[in-house]
């Protein structure tokens, strides 16, 4: 063993012996959930603030990373950005459905009240860039390993969106009224 791998060896214990360690997450307290991806991965980190040594302290609950799948890897930057949100939301244990952007719009809206969602860019915040940025492969081997299965074809029309709510519908409403051009199509 050289001095170098002795010094690397070194550096990588106390890596993982000092902070950030994970925290022991408080569920009366909020969460923050920073989301990333590439073309490779999607990453994610759950954080929280949390009194240690008398001060707030924003440390990490979980990190959450994966390979995108070769369908994925096709997808343009909104879908990505889109499926990276629900596969940290799906990560948590949260129930979500399984097809592309309105399934998984439909899957965010469920946990509105419950989260805010603010973009920020990757190299703001380093943690979620960096899991998506090196994500693991997708193996047996790797302990997060979820195995492929084929997504249901399930037709769009096939989706309840009543839980948007009636609310909803009304601003859909005042908007066609609001609008000029609604209104000369209207009276047609």
């Amino acid at each position: 063993m050289t001095q170098e791998r002795i010094k690397a060896y070194g550096k990588i214990r106390k890596a993982h012996t000092e902070a950030p360690l994970l925290l022991m997450p408080d569920w009366n307290i909020p969460v923050k959930l920073y989301i990333d991806e590439c073309g490779d991965g999607l990453g994610a980190a759950l954080h929280q603030v949390q009194i240690i040594d008398y001060k707030p302290t924003e440390g990490p609950v979980c990190y959450i990373s994966r390979q995108t799948k070769p369908t994925e890897a096709r997808y343009g930057s909104s879908q990505m950005e889109c499926l990276s949100d629900c596969n940290a939301v799906k990560s948590l244990n949260m129930k979500t459905p399984n097809k592309h952007m309105l399934r998984w719009q439909l899957a965010i809206q469920e946990c509105r009240g419950n989260m805010t969602i603010v973009h920020k860019p990757g190299n703001i915040h380093k943690n979620a860039d960096g899991l998506s940025r090196w994500a693991l492969a997708s193996t047996p081997d790797n302990p997060a390993y979820v195995p492929l299965e084929a997504e249901p074809q399930i037709p769009i029309e096939g989706i309840n969106i009543t839980d948007i709510g009636t609310e909803f519908f009304e601003e859909v409403r005042k908007s066609y009224k609001q609008d000029k051009n609604c209104h000369i199509l209207n009276s047609l």
